[in-house]
């Protein structure tokens, strides 16, 4: 797996998460943003690195779809289609699951080489629950 940052896209496994969303029909978007979720939540004490990966690509992708958010989606990085409206339900799926990835037993948390990548990195995961937060206290 080639990762070369610490954005929610910036790794092979995150491209190809969003890649498998390419010409899929809508209500099955959101089935698969679903799964990622609950791969995550439904982990026992250890969280593979790459489930995490999965639901931080696909938290960006929910938080992205918000008013306002500061979450913006580099074309060359999200999906080739628009997605589809998403349901709102994801949010508080997606930011539960974020929650799960940034403590202990989550590979994905610890995987890091530099501590100030896994910083940087906590930080880009935390700029996306705080934007699924506010459009929930928007709502």
């Amino acid at each position: 797996m080639g990762t070369w940052g610490t954005g929610p896209f910036d790794s092979d496994l995150a491209a190809d998460f969003v890649d498998e969303l390419d010409g899929l029909a809508p209500k099955h978007i959101a089935d698969v943003l679903e799964r990622a979720f609950q791969r995550v939540m439904n982990s026992g004490a250890r969280l593979d690195g790459g489930d995490g990966v999965e639901a931080i690509a696909a938290a960006a992708l929910v938080a992205g779809q918000l008013p306002g958010a500061q979450v913006v989606i580099d074309p060359e990085d999200g999906p080739k289609e628009p997605l589809p409206e998403l349901p709102t339900s994801l949010r508080a799926l997606a930011r539960n699951a974020l929650h799960r990835v940034l403590r202990d037993g989550s590979e994905a948390a610890t995987g890091w080489v530099h501590s100030s990548d896994a910083d940087q990195w906590r930080q880009e995961v935390q700029r996306i629950i705080r934007a699924l937060d506010t459009a929930d206290h928007q709502a």
